[in-house]
């Protein structure tokens, strides 16, 4: 661009900020005054906790001690080479996996039947979806009662059968799979209703042409119904996927991570160093893995979105 097209175009600009009227410029610094702090709390209490937290993953410090001693990358030599780190997150993956496929499918099934006109329904639906509104922390607990191998519930509906008791949060094997259970059961209401929203957008006209065309049931709702829930199912399974690699409460007041580690997740296994065990610089480099894995699967659903989704 030659020296005059610079000079005109500078010209130009110049104009344009002389001829904004008083009430543009009013809307400007209003727009300004309003934003601003939203983008300072943002600032404050997420971007520079994710800088400040890289920055103590080079570093071992206790978190009471004034002095940081920098390591470099030793934190990150450490995690790896640790297998506690990876069997960690195996069991993070894996519950992340199930959690997310399990309760995606058992919250269609039960939108799809919610969706009918059956007596009744807006209770059931309150049902399912009350779990929803129910801390972690007395889900956490009734479960834990559940699975009392003694006198707990579960117990009292497997003795009849002959079926021996199970110490399902002392179980190397089984207290995996029960925190999983309480996961899926306890999410179920909000995908449930998602879907029923989803579902509500569909048009009957769509299905009145495919019952002309004769279409069976599970055409119906393999051609028809799950393509168009397909933004939906994507929403969940991007948002499910995100909160099943933060679980922290209901591991933490179950099963304490134990026995073994059969049931530690990562968010969890954090927690233990840096509040337990003062390893303050090992748990911010575990944060930034954390970080890098759930942007890592994000962007992959992202990624392969387009092959499945439809809009």
């Amino acid at each position: 661009m030659s020296k005059r097209q610079l000079d005109s175009v500078k010209r130009l600009s110049l104009g344009e900020r002389r001829l904004m009227s008083p009430r543009a410029k009013r809307d400007m610094w209003a727009f300004i005054g309003f934003t601003a702090p939203n983008f300072i709390l943002l600032g404050i209490f997420v971007f520079w906790p994710i800088v400040y937290s890289l920055f103590l993953s080079f570093f071992k410090w206790n978190m009471i001690a004034p002095k940081k001693t920098f390591i470099g990358f030793q934190n990150y030599h450490t995690m790896f080479t640790d297998p506690v780190f990876w069997q960690v997150t195996k069991n993070t993956l894996i519950l992340a996996f199930f959690t997310v496929v399990v309760k995606l499918a058992i919250a269609l099934g039960l939108a799809l039947a919610m969706n009918k006109h059956i007596r009744g329904r807006s209770v059931y639906r309150a049902i399912i979806f009350s779990p929803t509104f129910t801390t972690s922390v007395a889900i956490a607990m009734v479960w834990s009662w559940i699975f009392e191998p003694t006198f707990g519930l579960l117990r009292v509906f497997m003795k009849p059968f002959g079926i021996p008791p199970i110490d399902w949060l002392e179980s190397v094997t089984h207290s995996l799979p029960a925190v999983i259970i309480v996961l899926i059961w306890s999410g179920i209401g909000y995908d449930m209703v998602l879907f029923l929203a989803g579902l509500k957008n569909i048009s009957l006209e769509i299905y009145d042409a495919a019952l002309v065309d004769g279409v069976s049931p599970w055409q119906n709702f393999w051609y028809i119904t799950f393509p168009l829930l397909s933004p939906t199912t994507f929403f969940l399974t991007i948002t499910g996927f995100i909160g099943a690699l933060k679980a922290f409460d209901i591991v933490a007041i179950m099963t304490d991570g134990g026995p073994l580690n059969s049931s530690n997740v990562i968010v969890h296994f954090l927690y233990q160093n840096a509040f337990q065990w003062f390893k303050t610089g090992y748990a911010s480099a575990l944060a930034l893995i954390l970080f890098i894995i759930i942007m890592a699967i994000t962007l992959v659903q992202n990624r392969l979105s387009s092959r499945w989704v439809h809009y």
